[in-house]
């Protein structure tokens, strides 16, 4: 890591900023502990393996159909802390079970071995998608748990994944004859979450597989050339979601006008893990910028926390949830402004840091029944009747970004 230590040694370490880091370290770590309970009580399915995620405010199941997309998160997310903090068999068992769903119901292997969006309980399929990133989270759980048990048919399930996601979005027709979302006669385009996602999968590839780094290495560079150089776009102050094939921004309607604030913050992240991976100042500059620009922008003046969708030239956004507050950008933006924090020293994001942390604290966090309210209105108030899960919401970002939380403060603190 070739971050800059500065005054973040524990010598120099300013007291009252010691004491704020040591204070929200010992917040996270109770929470993540809150959270990852939350999940093994009320969420795993015995009796069919995998993990409802349609959960209320108390943890009661409110629907039993089951995404695939958080089969394939959970599988990770109990692994990972099992990596970062030892094992614990009912988290080893937690990521084993939806490894099994997974595997033995999620897979359409009518369709080339893509996997399917949601299935009901028993693993029956409902419903498939165009979009790759079922594969991804399948890739990153198999990945993980690789890692972390040496158990090889998990690589292997990995590898064909990852080789199928990277292929899909490089020219390989789609096995199950879905189409593209628009008529490309008409209209086809690049989208951040492609090549976003992709660093991030190709990211736990390469710690969990370094035998292929060279490989990994290229892809991922491949990867940051498509964010920057099609995405980024720092003339109009943002990085758009959605842009032309050569990268045009296409501003004459509202799909090309798009910007994911959360989306960005969780990209800039991305951006500065493969930075200090390389070495690559330059790359961490502008991953900075990125979440500046990004954060400055989707900041709530007047409420607090950050807006769900924003239009760069100031229009109406077509989304409805444009102004809503979701729990995932705000469990991004307490990663990024914390990383940039650790590796420049500059104190304007430990403020910033805490200013999201105040307002998870203050909205998301629920103590008397553990994990995030999922969805705010713009005021900060639940949406009713208040939920912690659903298709799209799971034992994922929350538990990450406390993790993370709680291990970049040892570094910062020298531990």
């Amino acid at each position: 890591m070739w971050y800059i230590k500065k005054r973040l040694l524990i010598g120099g370490l300013v007291i009252m900023n010691k004491n704020k880091l040591i204070e929200a370290r010992e917040w996270a770590r109770a929470e993540l502990e809150g959270c990852a309970d939350f999940w093994l009580k009320n969420g795993m399915d015995k009796e069919h393996g995998g993990v409802y995620t349609c959960l209320d405010r108390e943890g009661k199941i409110f629907s039993t159909d089951k995404s695939v997309w958080m089969q394939g998160r959970c599988g990770w997310i109990y692994a990972w802390l099992c990596h970062a903090y030892g094992v614990k068999e009912e988290w080893l068992a937690a990521s084993k079970s939806c490894l099994g769903f997974l595997e033995e119901h999620c897979v359409n292997r009518d369709a080339g071995g893509r996997l399917y969006f949601t299935v009901t309980e028993d693993g029956q399929p409902l419903r498939q998608r165009r979009y790759c990133f079922s594969e991804a989270f399948y890739c990153i759980a198999n990945a993980e748990y690789y890692g972390l048990t040496g158990e090889k048919e998990h690589l292997e399930r990995a590898l064909r994944a990852y080789e199928m996601y990277w292929n899909l979005n490089h020219g390989m027709p789609d096995p199950t004859g879905m189409g593209p979302k628009t008529v490309p006669e008409t209209r086809s385009g690049r989208a951040l979450g492609i090549p976003m996602i992709l660093l991030n999968v190709t990211s736990v590839l390469k710690r969990v597989n370094p035998e292929n780094a060279e490989l990994y290495d290229s892809r991922a560079s491949e990867c940051v050339s498509d964010i920057l150089n099609y995405h980024f776009k720092p003339e109009l102050g943002c990085t758009l979601e959605n842009v032309a094939p050569d990268g045009t921004a296409r501003l004459n309607y509202t799909d090309g006008r798009m910007v994911n604030p959360g989306h960005d913050i969780e990209c800039s992240w991305f951006l500065m893990e493969r930075a200090n991976d390389t070495g690559d100042k330059e790359l961490h500059k502008k991953a900075v910028e990125i979440f500046d620009l990004a954060f400055n922008a989707g900041w709530d003046k007047e409420y607090g926390g950050i807006l769900y969708f924003l239009d760069c030239l100031g229009n109406p956004p077509e989304a409805y949830e444009h102004d809503m507050k979701l729990w995932w950008p705000h469990n991004e933006a307490l990663i990024a402004s914390l990383m940039i924090y650790r590796d420049t020293g500059d104190e304007k994001y430990l403020d910033i840091f805490c200013q999201v942390l105040d307002y998870c604290k203050t909205y998301f966090a629920d103590q008397p029944y553990g994990e995030w309210y999922g969805y705010l209105r713009r005021d900060g108030k639940p949406t009713q009747p208040a939920c912690k899960g659903s298709t799209f919401k799971g034992p994922f970002h929350v538990p990450r970004c406390l993790s993370l939380v709680d291990l970049m403060i040892g570094e910062i603190l020298g531990e």
